[in-house]
């Protein structure tokens, strides 16, 4: 096997002199400061907040430009710079309209951009730079880049500037310098789960992370519910559109997806003609834009979908026994002739007493209308080539955890008992915890979307729906998803959801580091990083938890929880020198924006090289193979592919 490998690894490297070449470059590589690593947990569809701190990489191109101009440019005039970068093209276009683009303008800003391109991209070798860099581009910005001659560099620059402004291609060049600087600033990007819902346009965020080069993405259960849907999991569709609905996220679903509404429209206008749905008004955080519905209708919508969906919920847990949620059927058990529903030994009036499409004797059961809905509903997440796109993409790039760089990082929680121990997972009749949870989940998942018609596959199918808010799902990770008592029980009370006992425990050090073992992480150099729970900061919460073993990074990108928790999110980064905390404020569209406060949480013993990450040790395993090629020419047990000229 190894003798045929060195054969595939010497059709790359014919020849002794190219082997070496290679061995000299990837320990040069190994050589270099580590790239810079961002974390962003919980984008809940806010695009716009999460753009900006991507284009600014948190606050972080803002800093390099303070850092490099301030003894020589306005504090007013970096501010301009900075959005120039983060916001390009809108920028240059604001400027011609205003007539502000003149070649002097071009020649200053072209020059700027150099010295912040070349400030971030220190770390990288030139062929990494050049991989970034339009191709029809490459050579003028690696000349700009890469100038040695400092007796000349400043006539150097000149001349070359003056090509670009007369040969006008100064615009579109200073956009491609902006891009490499945004390109250049994060190296790797970690997406802590949960992109979807509750905020406008998941979709546009998707295909921002899909053009990213290096990203990866840990699911949380809002993500899991989308996928589910996109398989054309009935209930996981209604929950989707449920939850689109709560929020009159409209443009989401049909300029974002193609997902038709009309036929469910239509069915709630007459179906629900006459009840004002007052229970349903959407909580709206942004506006419509392409497909603004009138509040009323939504409402109507609204209450259409969540009656379907309690239905497909109540034939899901009759369905499942195994999970252990027969007490979660609200719907299934209230009596609708006196309106009430019995939970905890209590019974409960209901705020709603219309229910036209429910059988009293059989409240599980849908209507031929909404059967007839639902099979539109499902076919069309089903067919929606862009949906389909990206959940492949979350698919590829995406699963239960990932370890990188002695980082564990997952979005909810591993199940834990109120004593301590970890909770099993009945999952097809056998039972998991743990990291073979996590396995276990991650290959039924992928089961359920790329796998053969068959039971498993439709078991898998299911189990996204319990991942979504089951008891012990390590993507949940509370007691009960409450939105039943929520919508029709005035009792606040009920309202409650406890979470697991993990977050209690993971307070602790020595629980992180048992966890951090468990995952085959080395426990002193090691972090867990979690979203999913809110961090209170105006309650005096912390981030940072068990001795800075544990970060919890949803801060509240998403406006749902802005007030709760008192800023607008958090970027966790880990440069070569250390790990920060970057505390963003709320994004203000037209308006400018806070710069992040940045806390340094851990500084690094020393300057950590690529040569100490994931990535060093699969380039030193790659110079080890190399090392073995080259031994098989110098030996003679292989020979050189030399041509003859």
């Amino acid at each position: 096997m190894e003798s045929k490998y060195l054969q595939c690894l010497a059709g790359k490297y014919p020849t002794v002199d190219s082997v070496a070449s290679e061995m000299v470059n990837l320990s040069a590589i190994r050589s270099l400061p580590k790239g810079t690593e961002y974390f962003f947990s919980d984008l809940h569809g806010e695009y716009e907040a999460f753009l900006y701190m991507l284009k600014s990489a948190s606050g972080m191109i803002k800093k390099k430009i303070d850092l490099v101009l301030s003894k020589t440019v306005s504090g007013s005039e970096r501010d301009e710079l900075a959005n120039l970068i983060y916001y390009p093209e809108r920028t240059m276009k604001g400027r011609k309209g205003q007539e502000l683009l003149t070649d002097e303008w071009r020649r200053l800003t072209i020059y700027r951009l150099v010295l912040i391109c070349q400030a971030v991209s220190a770390k990288y070798t030139r062929s990494r730079v050049r991989k970034r860099v339009p191709k029809d581009l490459v050579y003028i910005l690696d000349e700009l880049l890469n100038v040695t001659d400092d007796i000349n560099k400043d006539f150097y620059y000149e001349e070359i500037i003056n090509t670009i402004l007369d040969t006008q291609i100064a615009d579109d060049f200073i956009i491609s310098l902006c891009k490499l600087i945004q390109s250049l600033a994060i190296d790797k990007l970690h997406i802590i789960g949960d992109i979807f819902d509750r905020g406008p346009r998941a979709d546009i965020i998707m295909e921002e992370l899909i053009s990213m080069h290096d990203v990866d993405i840990q699911w949380g259960n809002h993500d899991i519910s989308w996928l589910g849907a996109a398989l054309g999991n009935p209930v996981l569709v209604a929950n989707a559109i449920r939850i689109s609905m709560r929020y009159n996220n409209v443009d989401l679903l049909e300029d974002g997806y193609g997902i038709n509404l009309r036929a469910l429209a239509v069915f709630a206008g007459e179906i629900y003609k006459e009840d004002p749905c007052s229970l349903f008004y959407p909580n709206t955080l942004d506006d419509n834009i392409y497909d603004p519905v009138d509040t009323g209708l939504v409402a109507k919508m609204h209450k259409a979908i969540t009656i379907i969906q309690l239905k497909l919920e109540g034939q899901m847990i009759a369905a499942h026994a195994e999970w252990k949620m027969k007490e979660r059927d609200l719907f299934g058990r209230a009596d609708f002739e006196h309106f009430t529903v019995q939970e905890n030994g209590k019974i409960y009036k209901l705020k709603d007493i219309n229910f036209p499409t429910v059988d009293r004797e059989n409240p599980l059961i849908l209507s031929e209308g909404e059967e007839e809905l639902l099979n539109v509903l499902v076919n069309s997440f089903r067919h929606s080539e862009k949906l389909q796109k990206h959940m492949k993409f979350l698919l590829s790039h995406g699963s239960m955890y990932k370890v990188c760089n002695d980082n564990l990082m997952f979005h909810g929680c591993i199940p834990m008992e109120e004593n301590g121990e970890y909770a099993a997972v009945n999952i097809g009749g056998e039972k998991y915890s743990k990291k073979p949870l996590f396995d276990k989940i991650d290959y039924l998942i992928n089961k359920a979307y790329f796998g053969t018609e068959g039971e498993e596959k439709r078991y898998a199918s299911d189990f996204m729906w319990y991942l979504w808010c089951g008891e012990k799902s390590p993507l949940y990770g509370k007691n009960k998803m409450s939105f039943f008592e929520r919508t029709f029980l005035e009792e606040k009370s009920l309202h409650q959801e406890r979470y697991n006992a993990y977050y209690h425990y993971c307070e602790n050090r020595v629980v992180c580091e048992e966890i951090l073992e468990e995952f085959g992480i080395d426990k002193q150099k090691g972090h867990i990083i979690n979203g999913h729970v809110p961090v209170k900061i105006k309650e005096g919460e912390s981030p940072v938890k068990a001795e800075g073993k544990l970060f919890v990074i949803d801060g509240g990108i998403s406006k749902a929880y802005q007030k709760t928790t008192g800023i607008a999110g958090y970027t966790l980064i880990y440069d070569s020198h250390s790990l920060s905390l970057a505390e963003h404020q709320a994004f203000m569209p037209g308006e400018k924006q806070h710069t992040p406060v940045v806390k340094i949480v851990e500084k690094m013993e020393k300057r950590v090289n690529i040569a100490d990450t994931d990535k060093g040790q699969e380039l030193q395993e790659e110079i080890c193979d190399l090392r073995k090629l080259l031994r098989a020419y110098q030996n003679g047990t292989m020979k050189e592919r030399v041509r003859l000229m």
